[in-house]
């Protein structure tokens, strides 16, 4: 074979070649929490993930970066979130019919802008000690008198309570909200502070006997050795509302308006709704899987079971602004 044809024979064989292109994500949650599902779509695939972490202003780095933006995707937590970068035009739908099957439509935006991953429940943890059971059973429990005192929680403010506070919204308006966030506060412990595992730590030290937080902080307790001893000294009550189910929110991804490796993000997208995928997703941040078929985690299974709340989450998202106005007017975060 002449030097010619050998080469004529290598471009060949790299053209015909599939390049493997790397997947680039800025996500607001810990990579650390996510990177085994991302080695094993690296193993399947080749496809190497690139995971930036942006603690916050995600939307502004893609608004500055525009068309030369090396994301793929982003991944973030909460529905106003995913519906902020929906509004700010940062991203694109994706049609794909592996993603309309597996996500329900009431976890996906209506027109394929975001998708959803995971489910968590904001739930009540409460004292083994100093709870009895059945004394707690629904979210506006939280404003009885009784607990006066006794609450412990974050910041009215933060992304998590907001979106409690625009469940409240939908089943009693913003009069009965400003109510029940005006009643909540009075029954306050301690001005909120701190996030969710260090309400449990309260409990544990005395301070309070409930507290509000999502379902996932207990795995994250239960697999720190410092925190195992507040972990076990709770336990998970999953209030609904008097006329509805449980607050749950979502984990999600969406696609970049600029993505540079379009292709190979939308067969990630799809990996990550896998059964597969989902088990591993769900089991290692101790989250719900949004596949039917993925397996829930033996931990999380021990929690109990709930009724999710039928507020759509498009709706939790547009009434953002009326919570955290109502959370400001009866000053929730105030001495």
């Amino acid at each position: 074979m002449t030097l010619r044809t050998l080469m004529l024979a290598t471009c060949a064989t790299l053209i015909a070649a599939p390049v493997l292109a790397d997947v680039n994500i800025y996500t607001t949650r810990q990579p650390v929490l996510i990177q085994p599902v991302m080695d094993a779509f690296t193993a399947q695939t080749g496809i190497a993930v690139n995971m930036a972490f942006v603690d916050g202003g995600i939307v502004e780095r893609l608004q500055a970066e525009g068309t030369r933006s090396p994301a793929d995707l982003v991944m973030t937590v909460d529905i106003a979130n995913l519906q902020q970068i929906v509004d700010a035009g940062v991203v694109q739908a994706v049609d794909s019919d592996v993603l309309a099957a597996a996500v329900p439509a009431d976890l996906r935006s209506p027109d394929n802008l975001w998708f959803g991953l995971t489910t968590r429940a904001r739930i009540v943890y409460a004292s083994n000690d100093r709870v009895a059971d059945g004394e707690l059973s629904t979210y506006e429990d939280l404003a009885d008198p009784k607990w006066e005192g006794r609450i412990c929680t974050r910041s009215g403010t933060h992304d998590y309570n907001l979106a409690l506070l625009s469940a409240v919204i939908a089943h009693h308006g913003e009069d009965g909200a400003r109510d029940w966030a005006a009643a909540v506060r009075g029954n306050l412990a301690r001005k909120p502070q701190g996030n969710d595992r260090a309400q449990v730590k309260a409990i544990w030290a005395g301070e309070c006997d409930i507290s509000l937080g999502n379902t996932y902080y207990m795995g994250q307790m239960l697999a720190d050795p410092e925190q195992i001893e507040w972990a076990n000294s709770v336990r998970i009550i999953f209030p609904a509302f008097e006329d509805g189910g449980t607050h749950v929110n979502v984990s999600g991804i969406a696609l970049t308006q600029a993505a540079p490796n379009r292709d190979a993000a939308i067969q990630l997208m799809e990996f990550l709704v896998s059964p597969e995928a989902q088990t591993m997703y769900a089991e290692t941040n101790s989250e719900y899987p949004i596949l039917a078929e993925a397996q829930v985690s033996d931990l999380v299974a021990s929690w109990g079971t709930f009724t999710a709340d039928n507020v759509a989450l498009t709706e939790l998202a547009g009434n953002r602004t009326a919570a955290l106005r109502i959370m400001e007017e009866v000053d929730f975060d105030g001495e």
